[in-house]
């Protein structure tokens, strides 16, 4: 990753082991919540950002289109921040499979993202200290090899399943129960179809 002024976790911290449930590198990872604005496919101007377990990184991919601008024809950066949150955010999800919340994100803006460009961003595990999972990444312009547009690194921190059900609304929980138990479904109908 691109250095940074403060060393990177700033404590000391345990390996990020990936869970052994954590899907297999060229896993593409679907959508967890289709009305989620950063991967959902169910928001016209949400980020729609699609992302493929690596060997060491998650890739994620987001197109800005002019629904993102801040300044004419560029990305808004906080749009840019929000595709940060959601690759770091997938990154600790998939790969921990452990319920956790964004603590703190931190960007660094290095050029201009413009609209009609994509966005890849490499983001990897850093280290775990408790509850506490450390990730960075960094968005390449147009090329998985571009040139870096945007860095960040993210403190997440695990959570109960409650926190959720807690603040979060409940209509909304139970339409994302819907669609795991669908997601289910499907995965089951998949491998009988190909082990049968």
């Amino acid at each position: 990753m691109s250095p940074v002024s403060q060393p990177w976790p700033p404590v000391a911290v345990e390996p990020a082991v990936p869970h052994p449930a954590a899907p297999a590198p060229g896993t593409e990872l679907g959508v967890h919540f289709g009305e989620c604005f950063g991967c959902g496919d169910e928001l016209d101007a949400g980020l729609h950002l699609r992302s493929t377990v690596g060997e060491r990184f998650v890739h994620s991919r987001f197109t800005v289109t002019a629904a993102h601008q801040g300044a004419p024809g560029l990305a808004h950066g906080g749009l840019l921040a929000c595709a940060f949150d959601e690759a770091l955010g997938s990154t600790v999800g998939n790969l921990m499979r452990r319920p956790a919340v964004t603590a703190k994100l931190e960007t660094d803006f290095r050029r201009p993202v413009p609209v009609g460009s994509t966005l890849y961003i490499a983001a990897k595990l850093d280290g775990v200290a408790g509850r506490k999972i450390y990730v960075s990444a960094d968005g390449h312009l147009d090329a998985e090899d571009g040139p870096v547009a945007v860095s960040a690194r993210a403190l997440f921190l695990v959570v109960n399943f409650d926190h959720f059900s807690t603040h979060g609304d409940p209509e909304a929980l139970e339409k994302l129960a819907a669609q795991h138990k669908k997601n289910q479904q499907e995965r089951a109908q998949r491998d009988w179809e190909i082990n049968p």
